[in-house]
């Protein structure tokens, strides 16, 4: 068996999954959960840009350590031990199916810009965002190789026509949009570290290269390589075509909009550029979702292979797919989307997105603590005490709901593990 059918993803279709599961909902619906905070969520995005970059580093420098399917969860376990291993990989397996429901939701945002009678009430919204859910999970049943094929393609349409939105609408952006700098009650300090966490959303997937280790080529070189090339792209791209929207359009409008970004284009170049948009959007999503489904089977299926998973998630089909981690992952997504389909599309996403990035904040801190504690050179210990640092303040700045709620999850994880422990206690 040669190494291109072994490992079916090289370097591109690796920096593919790390901009594609970057660049979805987020950048098309945060200007609406931003709006609140003005002008003032540049210093969370500035934050966030310098976190995320600190962040790609010390995984770039763990994945050329530790090539090795799981990412976060492996670099926990080998550093840590088995169970700091499984609490993250369980963590982290609750925001990548968190993360399919917000980008679910997101993708009919989009299609609501198309035709609104599709979403025209919560019922048809969570209809839409399921359909859209569950065709991407059937793409991954397909295959590895067929799944990465999608998020290249998926990739390129959407990264350079955002490229482009955000370097033209900037020249669009009316100064008194910003204006006042900071238009809550609460302190710059207090009004950062809230953004972070927002803003932090829209960074989320910049380890993505590093889940499927196993199935790209020359793992130790082009995942770091694809790590921090990804997370540039995906950065400036999101940030750019964020911070322009905000600047065309009143935050009262944009609170509540759907598809903020497309509102904006149609404000500025007509119906049309609002209908491309509103394509772009949904094309995003649907890459964006794809990537990440299949995300959500490769690290259960990591962890299952260690015994730190139930085994059933090790199982893989004819066509090399772990299929349970594709059906549960997207089962539980489900289950999110419907307990809270009776409120606005936009609460939705904040919620879901700010479960999602409590839960991935953990692994984030897992794995800047395994690179501080196991890693070589003081420069890039100095990058991973920095990154802990960082994934520390966001943590705070999801706010006690998600936190509460993730804690949550994350404990109903334990009597998993005591009852594997107590099946291979048996065994042995």
């Amino acid at each position: 068996m040669n190494d291109t059918h072994a490992r079916p993803l090289g370097f591109w279709s690796a920096t593919a999954l790390v901009v594609g599961s970057m660049i979805g909902s987020g950048v098309f619906l945060l200007p609406a959960s931003l709006a609140p905070y003005g002008a003032a969520t540049l210093l969370g995005w500035g934050i966030t840009l310098g976190g995320a970059l600190l962040l790609a580093f010390t995984f770039a420098k763990l994945a050329m350590r530790w090539a090795q399917t799981g990412g976060p969860y492996v670099y926990a376990r080998n550093a840590f031990g088995d169970l700091p291993g499984f609490v993250i990989a369980w963590s982290y397996w609750i925001s990548i199916w968190c993360a399919n429901a917000a980008i679910a939701v997101a993708f009919a945002g989009s299609v609501g810009a198309l035709f609104p009678a599709a979403t025209a009430t919560p019922v048809r919204a969570a209809l839409v965002a399921l359909a859209a859910l569950w065709a991407c999970s059937a793409i991954n049943l397909l295959g590895v190789r067929e799944a990465g094929r999608v998020q290249l393609v998926a990739t390129a349409l959407k990264t350079l026509p955002l490229v482009l939105f955000g370097g033209i609408a900037l020249w669009f952006v009316e100064a008194q949009q910003f204006h006042p700098f900071n238009p809550t009650a609460q302190s710059l300090p207090g009004v950062a570290q809230a953004t972070v966490a927002l803003t932090l959303w829209a960074f989320l997937g910049l380890e993505a290269a590093t889940v499927p280790a196993g199935s790209i080529r020359d793992a130790e070189r082009t995942v770091p390589r694809a790590t921090v090339a990804g997370t540039l792209i995906a950065g400036i791209a999101t940030i750019l075509a964020c911070t322009a929207v905000l600047g065309i359009l009143p935050s009262d409008v944009l609170k509540d909009s759907q598809a903020p970004m497309a509102a904006a284009a149609a404000a500025l170049w007509g119906p049309a550029a609002g209908i491309a948009l509103a394509v772009l959007m949904a094309v995003s999503c649907f890459g964006a979702l794809n990537g990440w489904v299949l995300l959500s089977a490769q690290l259960p299926m990591a962890a299952a292979r260690d015994g730190v998973f139930p085994a059933l998630f090790a199982r893989v089909d004819a066509r090399g797919t772990p299929a349970t981690g594709v059906l549960v992952s997207s089962a539980l997504a489900t289950l999110l989307v419907v307990s809270n389909y009776s409120g606005s599309l936009v609460q939705v996403f904040t919620f879901a997105i700010l479960l999602s990035t409590a839960a991935t904040l953990l692994p984030y801190l897992a794995g800047s603590a395994a690179w501080l504690l196991r890693g070589r050179g003081v420069f890039s210990r100095t990058v991973a005490a920095a990154a802990l640092a960082y994934s520390a303040y966001a943590l705070v700045g999801t706010g006690a709901e998600a936190l509460l709620w993730g804690a949550a999850l994350v404990a109903a994880g334990l009597p998993v593990y005591l009852a594997l422990k107590v099946a291979r206690g048996r065994r042995g």
